[in-house]
């Protein structure tokens, strides 16, 4: 087992012997040892003491730390042996009674985004530090129980350059001198007790937007945070406004003021997570600082991110899961109530309905993570650190979140929210269980909703429902049934509540003229109310996205459905047809050919931008992934005939216009293709009221990298035109993706040999090196992948160092998909059989050998139905 990972079990009965009171955290990040000596690695290292009061009923502990040595160690101003420091944890032990542990660490600054990460703005050269510590890194920068459930006051000083911004979880106090004139210190007031997990110290030269929200309790501080070198494009203003909205529902929905004394968000680089919910101090990925040209899918995103953090000050942060076990509840409440929050704000100010936007991306995230082998229950088991790293997941998010919705709407909304109410009132400040928060929805609804756990929260798997008709010659129904399956592995039948929709063509309009809500049990459920009446153009199961099932519609509706997606009124009723005739090209029941006609004739007029964006995606996925690879040109051909078809039709300045670009961008693999994006590099021939900015001209680089189209000077030109770390690491994906030997060879030595290739560059490298075209090039990488898969699992060379984030952007972005064939899948399952790898490298390999499993089945069903 890794030395880091922490196990349920051991944390449990850590915490059943001891609790904390209270952590003062001292960090000196001047680059001296705190007695006027430098360190040997100021840029890498820093000094960090922690004194922690603890109360115990005696016996043998460990604290967690790590750091590269422990300086001095204390119990009770006895001196510890600190050569029983193993890297990780520092073993003591203690009477009952309370106790002052007082550790003085040598720790390191991270480049790979866990615990206390450095980071080196190339724009500018200033320096920017922040902390990311879910599930269990703050021991990286200071010794901590690193466990939920031993909750404390923190109190946080910090020594560092006068000239920069200091922010944790309190608000930050006026700097005091020291006796170097270039350093001050910043002595934070104590926190209400919270998880260590959500402990923040966020330090540099960064730029401050300062503001206020209104809460019920008065004026908080709420500022917003970047590097210098993006502040251009910080719209603090819409930021700060989508967060007033946010205090606003949540502060009357849950019934209780925001629990904390400031709320900073803080846009931070190399992030990642899409953002983290630390008390009082949310850091969010600096991406979300747009600077091109974006479309409302991306602001409704961010708004989402936004809204889910403030949902965690109240659900996570002010009462938090036991252990990691309730993860997905965390997650999922977030999740749901980043949504319920933007209706609730589109209802009052107008806009995007987000639950559409819900179905057409975060719910079928979902449906692909739950039809691979290594799908869970909601409810996951999870039994240690390593568990709870594979399951941040579309299962734990979005699946959580669509079953949630659905819970809510059987108990009732107001029930539901009177119930996490009392939850939050009894647990405030304290660490809670789902059982804790089912009893008080149970109370507070009157229903009994063990049954509905049982069904949702502790099954893994997802169900499909399939209309099964018959009419008569006048063509009324004299049966319609809905069958349910589900998948052998997972042969759970549930309850589903749904709506039937029947559609007609009127006015030029596929519109409801029946709507029909059932629940949907065991094999087979009768529609007694269809029979006898007149078959409409389309019936539509799942209509209005009521539960969270796959559908299968009837082959008249099917076809009606496809044919006039066009005509289709309703945003939500488009998203469960989008999510059909994907699934089915997924499951090889509809071929790529099909699917593409389908995302081109109606995406045009689709009003979702969520959708746009997700249906383009997919269908260039499919295009190379789904169709045999003798037919992929053709299929190319036709999916870029469609795009830029559509492209022609739009509004010059449009949102369509710019999803519309992109997609070509991306999706162009011709001599023409090539001219044409070349062409817009020099502004010749854009589409009229489009602007070729600064990420779309690195788009347009990659693409033509992957066709062999420009090399590596043309590259090296554009990230002299671009010296910020957006260029730097767009410029390390272009050439990642050259389809160039030597290039190739380059990106795969910094993907998997050098430790010091930052995160969010590496991760760039990683998603652009296997490409389809590429075979040739890529073929001599398949024996390399599956040694590299070794040493990650052995914890071997840079991977003994490495953190999470890298290794899993080189497991699952290196598999070679072109070169996946059955000889390969084979070829794999006797490695694995024959190797002894570690639970998360298993973890991925298995998802990965899914998904070209998927795509060998989706190539031969094409194959079959072209003869």
């Amino acid at each position: 087992m890794n030395p880091a990972n922490l196990t349920r079990d051991e944390t449990h009965a850590r915490s059943a012997m001891l609790s904390v009171t209270s952590y003062r955290v001292s960090v000196d990040l001047t680059g001296g040892d705190g007695f006027g000596r430098a360190l040997a690695e100021p840029d890498e290292t820093f000094v960090s003491t922690s004194i922690v009061n603890f109360s115990t009923s005696g016996g043998d502990t460990w604290i967690d730390l790590i750091a590269d040595s422990v300086v001095s160690a204390e119990l009770d101003g006895t001196r510890l042996d600190a050569s029983t420091f193993t890297g990780v944890r520092l073993p003591f032990s203690a009477e009952a009674g309370e106790h002052e542990l007082r550790i003085n660490a040598l720790c390191r600054y991270s480049h790979t985004g866990e615990g206390l990460h450095r980071f080196v703005d190339p724009a500018d050269q200033r320096v920017y530090l922040y902390t990311q510590f879910e599930t269990a890194d703050a021991r990286r920068m200071y010794a901590c129980f690193e466990q939920p459930d031993l909750k404390a006051s923190f109190q946080l000083s910090v020594i560092a350059p006068s000239a920069w911004t200091v922010v944790s979880n309190s608000p930050t106090p006026p700097a005091t001198a020291t006796d170097a004139p270039a350093f001050q210190r910043w002595d934070f007031e104590a926190t209400a007790p919270i998880s260590t997990y959500i402990t923040a110290l966020i330090a540099g030269e960064y730029f401050v937007n300062q503001g206020t929200i209104t809460s019920t309790k008065g004026e908080l501080g709420a500022n917003i945070v970047c590097r210098q070198s993006v502040a251009q494009y910080l719209d603090a203003d819409r930021i700060r406004t989508t967060t007033q909205r946010g205090f606003e529902v949540y502060e009357e929905a849950f019934g209780r003021p925001y629990p904390f004394a400031k709320y900073d968000q803080l846009f931070v680089p190399e992030y990642n997570a899409g953002a983290m919910e630390n008390a009082g101090a949310v850091t969010i990925r600096d991406e979300y600082l747009y600077r091109s040209k974006v479309t409302s899918a991306d602001y409704e995103q961010r708004d989402n991110t936004i809204l889910h953090e403030l949902a965690h000050m109240w659900f996570g942060d002010l009462v938090t899961m036991r252990w990691w076990d309730d993860l997905w509840l965390n997650e999922s409440f977030a999740e749901w109530c980043s949504h319920f929050a933007q209706k609730r704000i589109v209802d009052r100010f107008g806009g995007i309905d987000p639950w559409v936007s819900f179905a057409n991306a975060r719910e079928g995230w979902a449906y692909v993570q739950d039809q691979m082998p290594t799908t869970h229950p909601i409810a996951a088991d999870m039994v240690d650190l390593e568990t709870v790293d594979q399951s941040f997941d579309g299962i734990t998010y979005a699946k959580g979140a669509s079953v949630l919705k659905q819970l809510v709407a059987y108990v009732g909304e107001q029930n539901f929210l009177a119930g996490v109410r009392e939850y939050l009132t009894e647990h405030a400040y304290a660490n809670a269980e789902f059982s804790d928060l089912l009893g008080a929805l149970q109370k507070a609804s009157g229903k009994d909703l063990d049954g509905f756990a049982e069904q949702w929260l502790k099954t893994s798997g997802v169900n499909t429902l399939r209309a099964q008709v018959e009419v008569d010659d006048s063509g009324a129904f004299t049966r319609f049934d809905i069958i349910q399956t589900a998948p052998v592995e997972h042969p759970t039948l549930r309850t589903h509540h749904i709506g039937v929709g029947c559609y007609e063509l009127r006015d030029g309009q596929l519109v409801r003229t029946t709507s029909l809500e059932l629940d949907v049990s065991g094999e087979r459920t009768s529609v007694d109310a269809l029979v006898g009446q007149p078959r409409p153009a389309l019936v539509l199961l799942n209509d209005q996205d009521l539960s969270y099932a796959k559908v299968r519609l009837d082959k008249q509706s099917l076809d009606a459905a496809i044919e006039h997606i066009t005509e289709l009124a309703d945003p939500l009723a488009r998203a469960v047809v989008w999510t059909c005739v994907w699934d089915m090209n997924r499951d090889a029941e509809l071929t790529t050919d099909e699917y593409i006609s389908t995302v081109t004739r109606g995406i045009g007029s689709e009003t979702d931008m969520t959708a746009v964006r997700t249906q383009l995606r997919n269908a260039l996925g499919a295009s190379k992934a789904y169709t045999p690879p003798a037919h992929r040109e053709e299929a190319n051909r036709a999916l870029v005939a469609g795009i830029a078809a559509e492209l022609e039709k739009a509004e010059a300045g449009s949102q369509h216009q710019l999803a519309f670009t992109d997609a070509l961008i991306g999706s162009v693999d011709s001599p023409e293709g090539i001219t044409l994006i070349r062409g817009w590099l020099s502004n010749e021939e854009v589409p009229v009221g489009l602007e070729i900015d600064q990420d779309r001209r690195w788009a347009i680089l990659s693409s033509l990298a992957r066709m062999g189209a420009v090399d590596d000077d043309a590259i090296a030109a554009e990230e002299q035109l671009d010296k910020t770390i957006s260029g730097s690491e767009r410029a390390a994906g272009a050439r990642a993706a050259l389809n160039n030997a030597e290039e190739k060879a380059r990106a795969w030595a910094l993907a998997t040999e050098d430790p010091k290739v930052p995160n969010a560059t590496h991760l760039r490298i990683c998603a652009a090196f296997v490409q389809y075209g590429q075979e040739e090039l890529l073929a001599p990488y398949v024996d390399r992948y599956l040694q590299v898969c070794e040493l990650i699992s052995a914890q071997q060379g840079i991977w003994a160092t490495q953190g999470h984030a890298a290794s899993q952007a080189v497991l699952t972005y290196l598999w070679p998909s072109p070169l996946a064939d059955r000889a390969f899948i084979e070829r794999v399952d006797k490695w694995v059989e024959s190797s002894e790898l570690s639970e998360s490298v298993r973890h991925v390999i298995t998802e990965r050998r899914d998904a070209s499993l998927r795509a060998i089945a989706a190539q031969e069903f094409a194959a079959s139905q072209l003869g």
